[in-house]
């Protein structure tokens, strides 16, 4: 009969033993080896992540380096380690020894030229001969954010020589191979994109792990791994992650992935030509992503960070529609909005379940005669009366404070890369090519089929057609007064469907007869910059319109109308990974 290892078993029994007053076995040593160059943007978090760890910290060893830094990286892990190194086993710490800046050859501060990689190669050498010494069990290189506490403890139950969590980035690249060429090259296998998307879940043996991985010390076939220098035999192209790949090949030692929990974030790589301003766009959108799809990444509170200043992005006022019963989403818009330093005002948005037949006669709304839902032929729900009221008092407060410009968004939105730069070109362009504007769609569902019409001079532009949703749109005067104009509480249908009925491209003409005149001048951005955090069939998928009574119910009843595919992921949508945002796959994504 064969027993299951005992330490495994006694980590996962450690909160009932100390409850029972059983002393629990001491817990493997382990060196985390913290390698960081030009960081300034992401180390806070990812010391962050570090600290989080649950692990005793007596048992781990820190081992520092950095080099080559233009920005407060090495500034930044001296106060992280002043404040916490004393809590660790030990602690190593190299800083550079003298002021350098780029290697030879090197395009920019991302540049992977071959003395960069050496001197890389010879860091984790150097931490991998400081973890023998030390006499710990296991070393951890960690590149990149652990946002699963728990990773170094199930990691080390996995009992394999070398193993990595695999790492969730906003494309298809992650920090593994399925396959590997006999001259050393990547690979693509057919297992790839089925693990990165989490369809087979498990550890898998793979040819090369990077980025973030641990290894075992305490056997004789891991003895012989070495990051530099390379194996005598060597042939493959120089490069640290494709060294060690060799090296456990040569070995005899085997590599592992585990995909079976969100363990943590890497960001994408820069090209060799970009900065660290890419680079730090790349790594917020990786912390807005993390926001929507869990676990966030947290800075940690011992690091100084550089003040942020938020901003409106030159428009009037920034408008945030969220129920005050929702008060996660709201915090995730804000967190967004805040990473992104765009200053918002929060509204209030109105809740459909607080309205009955009084209110709403009090307020004027009545239905649109004949209106019904064009997939499920249901009627308004209060929800949608409630969204619909939302929006109309932020146009009138556009119209009463004057506001030329404003951005509306609603608390359900899944910011695109580098949102906040690409909206201020558009409305650049959109001024320069002095375009009569008055609502422009950030986010969408285009409904009908055909191609729309670009706008001349304006790349990033076309004509809107029938679309739903309003989860973000720009508005200008004008165009609030238009749509408080037409009157539209007095034949209310849903804001979304109002709006195509007010640029006149609503494909029910009966609808459109009720309002006149209809010359809203509506565009919408392409690519668009925003979509929903979900979709309906996603998990986390919840809808306070969708879920809502019959506007003319007072009993309260919440009814899921599941009829209806405005929340779908429609055929006119951006394909979508398995964790619900939209994924543009490359060929080359993977590498």
């Amino acid at each position: 009969m064969r027993f299951a290892p005992l330490l495994p078993l006694l980590l996962l029994l450690r909160p009932q033993l100390r409850a029972a007053g059983v002393t629990e076995p001491t817990l493997p040593t382990v060196v985390l080896a913290i390698l960081a160059r030009n960081a300034e943007h992401s180390l806070p978090h990812y010391l962050g992540a570090l600290e989080r760890l649950d692990y005793p910290r007596a048992r781990l060893a820190l081992w520092c380096a950095t080099d080559h830094n233009v920005d407060n990286t090495t500034g930044m892990l001296r106060e992280w380690l002043a404040a916490v190194g004393r809590d660790y086993a030990t602690v190593v710490w190299k800083p550079e020894e003298e002021a350098r800046w780029s290697y030879p050859d090197e395009q920019g501060p991302k540049h992977w030229t071959k003395e960069r990689h050496q001197f890389l190669m010879e860091l984790r050498q150097e931490a991998l001969a400081f973890a023998r010494d030390w006499g710990a069990d296991y070393i951890l290189n960690t590149d990149n954010i652990l946002t699963d506490n728990q990773t170094l403890k199930l990691l080390i139950q996995r009992q394999l020589p070398v193993v990595a969590p695999m790492l969730d980035s906003q494309t298809y690249y992650s920090n593994f191979w399925c396959g590997i060429t006999p001259q050393g090259y990547y690979r693509r296998t057919a297992e790839y994109f089925p693990t990165k998307n989490r369809q087979r879940q498990g550890c898998f043996r793979v040819p090369m792990v990077h980025s973030t991985f641990l290894v075992s010390l305490k056997t004789e076939e891991t003895a012989r791994l070495a990051f530099f220098p390379p194996h005598p035999n060597y042939t493959w192209p120089f490069d640290d992650i494709i060294v060690f790949a060799y090296a456990c090949q040569a070995a005899g030692v085997s590599v592992h992935v585990c995909n079976d929990r969100r363990y943590g974030y890497m960001n994408v790589a820069v090209k060799p030509h970009q900065g660290l301003e890419e680079e730090k766009t790349n790594f917020i959108h990786l912390i807005l992503e993390a926001l929507v799809d869990g676990p966030p990444m947290l800075a940690s509170a011992h690091v100084s960070r550089p003040p942020k200043k938020p901003s409106k992005m030159g428009f009037d006022e920034v408008f945030v529609i969220s129920l005050a019963r929702r008060p996660q989403r709201r915090a995730r818009m804000l967190s967004s909005l805040w990473e992104m330093e765009i200053s918002a005002q929060v509204v209030d948005a109105v809740d459909g379940r607080t309205l009955n037949s009084s209110i709403l006669k009090h307020l004027g709304v009545d239905l649109l005669p004949g209106y019904r839902d064009p997939y499920s032929g249901r009627t308004l729900t209060k929800g949608e009366v409630g969204c619909f009221l939302s929006h109309y008092s932020v146009w009138e407060e556009v119209v009463a404070r004057g506001l030329a410009r404003v951005v509306v968004f609603e608390d359900d939105v899944r910011f695109e890369d580098n949102f906040r730069r690409r909206l201020e070109r558009l409305m650049e362009d959109v001024l320069t090519q002095k375009l009569s504007w008055d609502l422009i769609y950030l986010g969408r569902k285009q409904v009908n089929p055909e191609e729309e019409v670009a706008v001349e001079g304006l790349p990033g532009l076309v004509v809107a057609g029938y679309s739903y949703w309003t989860l973000a749109y720009t508005l200008s005067l004008a165009g609030a007064r238009k749509l408080l104009a037409s009157q539209p509480l007095h034949r209310m249908l849903p804001v979304d469907e109002f709006l195509p009925v007010m640029f006149d491209r609503h494909p029910n003409d009966q609808y459109k007869a009720y309002f006149w005149p209809r010359d809203l001048q509506a565009f919408s951005a392409r690519p668009l910059l925003a979509s929903p955090t979900h979709y309906a069939g996603d998990t986390e998928w919840l809808s306070d319109t969708e879920t809502s009574s019959p506007w003319d119910d007072d009993s309260g009843r919440l009814v899921s109308w599941t009829g209806s595919q405005k929340t779908l992921r429609g055929p006119h949508l951006p394909l979508a990974g398995s964790s619900g945002h939209s994924l543009h796959p490359h060929p080359r994504d993977e590498l």
